[in-house]
């Protein structure tokens, strides 16, 4: 999965969205339900660390099992420390790429959530470098 585009978070910038009290299980909330228990802002409410978190536009189906689609979002926070099974934004040899960090017999590995993809071991040679973890992803409902 290639990411295509990067952008940084105005934390200065609220977004404030009516939080219900009601936990509808799905479909459009009734009228009578106008209950809204108060105003979350998205920004404290999703990132931790505002000036080590951006979003990244992806591109490709190496990640569909994991959910991530091309096309989607992603939230991604270079302040927490990755661990294995993390899904991360990595650059390995020059290219971006997203995929889950695993160790397996002391061997770190990139893996797809596809499996039409194999594993990628991150040798002792490669070009490597962690950007961050992936803390959310965001795609359209539709």
């Amino acid at each position: 999965m290639t990411v295509t585009e990067m952008y940084r978070l105005k934390s200065e910038v609220k977004l404030n969205l009516p939080l219900f009290l009601v936990r509808p299980p799905a479909g459009f909330p009734s009228p009578a339900d106008d209950y809204i228990e108060e105003r979350i802002d998205l920004n404290k409410k999703l990132v931790k660390h505002p000036e080590a978190t951006y979003l990244v536009r992806v591109m490709g189906n190496s990640m569909v099992e994991a959910r991530i689609d091309d096309g989607d979002f992603l939230l991604v926070d270079r302040a927490i420390e990755a661990k294995t099974n993390d899904i991360i934004l990595a650059v390995l040899n020059g290219d971006f790429t997203v995929k889950r960090l695993v160790k397996k017999a002391d061997r770190w590995y990139l893996v797809s959530a596809n499996p039409k993809y194999l594993p990628i071991e991150i040798s002792s040679e490669a070009d490597f470098e962690i950007w961050g973890k992936v803390t959310y992803i965001f795609h359209p409902a539709l």
